[in-house]
Formats: structure tokens, sequence, C-alpha cells
């Protein structure tokens, strides 16, 4: 019988960890501070492409507290890589349209960190509507940035 409340023990504090974790990722005030220089949101209701994660209503549900009433949708001229999006001529995403309040769409800016990790781009999808998407900004690593062998000099101090 003590392993039985061992059992319950145990998981009543996964559960009790996986709620502090989704709150402190995804409702604390702490992790993310919105980039100054990005505009305001407009009130009204916004059009969302998600291709990724976001496509699992349990993942919608925990980020926006809401389905966003998804509806299949396709993205032309890019290819998915992994959880980014590339330019690629002829090919495409399949993925889900979400239509969003202003108080949704900043909760996805939160899950996205955007401004730090993802912008949000607006795109024409296949059937000629707008949504927003969100696209990997470029990482550090992978900028174009010419190294000393390429002629550049480099500061230095004395």
């Amino acid at each position: 019988m003590i392993w039985l409340k061992r059992l319950v023990i145990g998981s009543l504090l996964c559960l009790a960890g996986l709620a502090v974790w989704l709150w402190l990722t995804m409702l604390s005030p702490w992790f993310y501070d919105r980039p100054e220089e990005l505009p305001a949101i407009e009130q009204r209701t916004h059009q969302v492409f998600v291709y990724g994660t976001l496509r699992y209503l349990p993942v919608r549900w925990v980020v926006m507290g809401s389905s966003g009433s998804p509806e299949p949708a396709r993205l032309h001229g890019f290819e998915r890589q992994g959880l980014d999006l590339t330019a690629s001529t002829g090919k495409y995403v399949d993925g889900l349209l979400l239509t969003v309040t202003p108080e949704a769409l900043a909760r996805l800016d939160r899950y996205e960190q955007l401004g730090i990790r993802y912008e949000r781009v607006k795109q024409t999808l296949a059937d000629g509507s707008s949504a927003w998407v969100y696209m990997r900004l470029p990482m550090v690593g992978q900028l174009n940035i010419p190294s000393p062998a390429q002629g550049v000099a480099l500061l230095t101090y004395d």
C-alpha cells in the first residue's frame, strides 16, 4: 500500500511541476519582455497561420486560452525545416489558419518570443487571404558576417 501513496504523491508533484512550468513560460511576468520597438497590437481580430506546435489543440489552449477556430490553410513559396520556414520556390507548407483576439495574439507573441526569436510577418495564403506568420529571426551564428580572413580589420584596444 505504501507504493500507491508514493505513486499518488509523485504524480501530484509532477502535475504541480508541470503547472508551475506552464505558468512561468506562458503567463508569468518573467522570462519575456516585449521589445519596446515593436508596434502595439491593433485592437481587432487577427488571422494567424500556424505550422508547428500550435497545430495541436492542447498547445493552443495552453498558449492562447482558446482553440482559435482553426481552419486548414496552405502557405506557398516556403518549406518547413523543423520549426522554421525557409523561402523555397514551388514548395508549400500546410498548417492552420487561426482567428485570434488581440489578447490571444499577445500570448502568441510571448510564446514565440516576438522580437527575440521570431518576427511576425504578414503573408498571403494559397486562398488569397492574408495572415500573420511567425518567421525565425536569423541566429547570430547564421548571419553572414565577414571574418578577419576576408580582409576585414578588427578593432583592438591597447
